[in-house]
């Protein structure tokens, strides 16, 4: 074992050790604690964004793209809405101890099945620092401990944040450690955080291919994905041009940088003369580039060439792909061969044909007449999530605070013994 990941085990072991007294301590504390961190990140306000400033030059000057810059960058209001988070979660309903479910068995047992916390949960992800709070907040609202891994390129706001984070904690009585950020920019501390089986209960890796790759790869314990969102907006025969218009807008421009921004429009045959040019037009003012599909190309002015890697890749910027389908079967299908199973959405005043959409798109997240941006743990009333889970067992879409924990079964009886 080299002596990083050594390092790595014992701050690993000793977030663990942490675990049991939050899983152990009262929603009340636990409530203490995070808004004690939301005062603290406030507090060293001009600490932290003068780390994130120099952050955000180091990446310039190795060339970071734009996008990647956006997801960096903290502003006073960006951080007021850090500190903001943690209030919001710890006003959310405790989920510890929740009884899920209850019933009583034809011999008199009476059996519970309780939400616990997991333990230690790890979690890996880059560039955005506002996940070192978020992912840290959601871990002790439910009672967990974590251990968190941020990109190099934002490690000094990241363990900023985490100090402030950490006062939260001792000034309500906890460990420290029940928040631990890898101080660590080395590539070695990803496989050596996912290999400590027996340390690490659950491992959350969010970010690029190469991230999920390097987690999977290497991880010995449980692993749930928050993978690519290539997201899609089907524009239907039927749709409101005006409200589709408007709606694909705000799902690629909005925030281009997000996982459930808009990388695909597709355009029913049927409107794409009539909706194709206003797209364009208003994606030029935007400064944002269309790549079309043959079909789409000559009702798109500006637009360029599509080419089949253009409607597999997550653009993260202002990159928008058009292609012209001939019907709610080709839009399902496409989605089905291209999309990253995110965020998609379908545009219609059709109901039908809506309900179809929704049945048949095998992703995260579906919408009917909504952006993709709205899959986010706060505007799906979470507080907070730790990402966007595109896995199907445990956790699917936005990761709150009841997807950070599992359950056991109390079982009461009197007397009773197995014949």
């Amino acid at each position: 074992m080299s002596d990083l990941a050594r390092r790595v085990a014992e701050l690993a072991a000793a977030a663990k050790a942490a675990a049991r007294p939050v899983a152990l301590a009262s929603a009340a504390v636990r409530e203490a604690a995070l808004r004690g961190a939301a005062r603290a990140i406030r507090e060293d306000e001009a600490a932290i964004l003068a780390a994130n400033a120099e952050d955000v030059a180091a990446a310039r000057a190795k060339g970071l793209a734009e996008a990647m810059l956006d997801r960096l960058r903290l502003d006073p209001a960006r951080l007021a809405a850090v500190a903001g988070a943690c209030e919001e979660v710890a006003a959310l309903p405790d989920p510890v101890g929740e009884a899920m479910e209850s019933w009583t068995r034809p011999n008199g047992l009476r059996i519970t099945r309780r939400r616990v916390p997991i333990g230690l949960v790890a979690i890996i992800f880059e560039s955005r620092p506002n996940v070192t709070v978020d992912a840290a907040a959601l871990c002790l609202k439910s009672g967990n401990a974590c251990v968190l891994r941020g990109g190099s390129e934002a490690i000094r706001t990241n363990l900023a944040l985490a100090r402030a984070f950490g006062r939260g904690l001792a000034g309500a009585g906890l460990p420290a450690a029940a928040a631990t950020l890898l101080p660590f920019t080395e590539r070695e501390a990803v496989p050596a955080l996912a290999s400590l089986r027996g340390v690490v209960d659950i491992i959350v890796p969010r970010g690029g291919p190469g991230l999920i790759a390097a987690v999977t790869e290497a991880a010995k314990v449980p692993v749930i994905k928050h993978d690519a969102g290539i997201c899609h907006v089907y524009v239907h025969a039927a749709a409101d041009l005006d409200q589709a218009l408007a709606i694909t807008l705000n799902a690629k421009c909005q925030r281009p940088s997000a996982c459930n921004a808009a990388e695909t429009v597709l355009v029913d045959a049927a409107v794409a003369p009539a909706f194709l040019p206003r797209l364009a037009a208003a994606l030029a003012e935007r400064r944002t580039e269309l790549r079309a599909c043959p079909r789409a190309l000559p009702l798109a002015p500006g637009s360029r060439p599509a080419t089949e890697a253009d409607f597999r890749t997550e653009h993260l910027g202002l990159v928008l792909n058009a292609k012209v389908v001939d019907g709610l079967d080709e839009a399902v299908a496409h989605i089905a061969a291209f999309g990253s199973a995110h965020s998609d959405a379908i545009l219609t005043r059709d109901e039908p044909a809506a309900r179809a959409f929704l049945a048949r798109v095998d992703s995260a997240c579906v919408y009917w007449n909504a952006s993709t941006r709205f899959t986010d743990g706060g505007e799906f009333g979470f507080g907070a999530e730790v990402g966007i889970s595109t896995e199907r067992l445990h956790a699917r879409g936005p990761m709150g605070i009841r997807e950070l924990t599992t359950w056991k079964f109390e079982v009461v009886g009197d007397g009773q013994v197995r014949a």
